[in-house]
């Protein structure tokens, strides 16, 4: 009776299995080839810096290759698109940052919803930005900085790397809260955008930590605030923006989505093995490096950072008055 029962069970769950299209020997066996890694940005940025240290270590981990592919452009919307619109077999994933919860409020044809297209896997880290400005400028705080701004209307540009990104709306809030004149000059990135910042032809940047931290080390760039709420542990004697200007707050989060019907017996494995990483003291060097804080999450905790920060952001964008469409 007893093993007739266990049969019966048995059954029952090779019949889901095989309804949400896995054998189940599947996600045990996962991932059996090259996993496609979805970044909206170009190389050699913030976002594809930690996206290719994570896609390292999943590698190794596997022992299948995690290639990242740079899709840049639309402010991430291109990958995400790709992305939504591939295969929900775990084979194409996304890199999900703060542009995916701003594009939802900031772009008004999108061809697809976000939260109801995707599905969560991990997170995997948060970053806050910088604000850096060149070494010609004569400015050397936020409030000289603003104060700059107002006795030159209509003089200064601040570069982001895409409309949506954080990078854009983070300028954004800082021009509804100070009441500046800046205006926007978007890039393919923020490497793209460094050459035009550090040359003056654009004058300030909200730039994801990592490599605004790196022309700041060396020498090519002045930081004048990081925009989290607290000053940030890799870069303590860099005041906060809001100490500034108080209600200033803007904190990425790093993490990875799939298409809508991806398994969750593949997210599961996925989620563990990112859960791991965030343990390996090598690995969460390399991320300290690089000022991030690592943030292990499940799917279900990850995909309400994701809709929270998607409220959170359309009001700044409702309060900003921006659009891009």
């Amino acid at each position: 009776m007893l093993a007739s029962l266990r049969a019966a069970m048995f059954g029952l769950v090779c019949l889901a299995s095989l309804a949400a299209g896995l054998t189940p020997s599947a996600a045990a066996d996962y991932p059996t080839r090259p996993v496609k890694w979805l970044i909206g940005f170009t190389a050699g940025g913030p976002v594809d810096t930690v996206a290719r240290i994570m896609a390292q270590w999943l590698s190794e981990h596997f022992g299948q290759q995690f290639v990242v592919e740079n899709r840049a452009g639309s402010g991430g919307n291109i990958a995400a698109a790709a992305a939504i619109n591939s295969a929900p077999d775990g084979y194409t994933l996304l890199f999900v940052a703060p542009n995916n919860a701003i594009s939802t409020s900031l772009y008004k044809k999108l061809p697809y919803d976000f939260i109801r297209d995707t599905a969560p896997v991990a997170s995997i880290m948060q970053l806050t930005n910088m604000m850096v400005v060149p070494m010609a400028l004569p400015v050397k705080t936020v409030q000289e900085f603003i104060d700059y701004c107002k006795a030159n209307p209509g003089k200064v540009s601040y570069a982001s790397s895409g409309n949506g990104t954080s990078v854009h709306m983070s300028a954004e809030l800082f021009k509804a809260l100070t009441k500046v004149e800046m205006t926007h000059v978007p890039y393919r990135g923020s490497s793209a955008a460094m050459p035009d910042l550090i040359s003056n032809k654009v004058q300030v940047l909200f730039d994801n930590l990592p490599s605004a931290l790196e022309q700041v080390r060396g020498g090519n760039l002045r930081a004048l605030g990081v925009t989290s709420p607290q000053r940030w542990p890799s870069v303590p004697d860099v005041p906060t923006v809001a100490e500034t200007v108080p209600g200033f707050e803007s904190v990425g989060f790093y993490g990875i989505s799939g298409p809508k019907g991806m398994p969750p017996e593949i997210i599961e494995v996925l989620n563990k093995a990112v859960g791991v990483a965030l343990k390996d003291p090598k690995l969460v060097a390399r991320l300290a490096d690089v000022g991030g804080i690592p943030k292990p999450m499940t799917p279900a905790e990850f995909g309400r950072l994701v809709a929270d920060e998607t409220e959170k952001w359309r009001k700044v964008v409702e309060f900003a008055g921006v659009s891009v469409d």
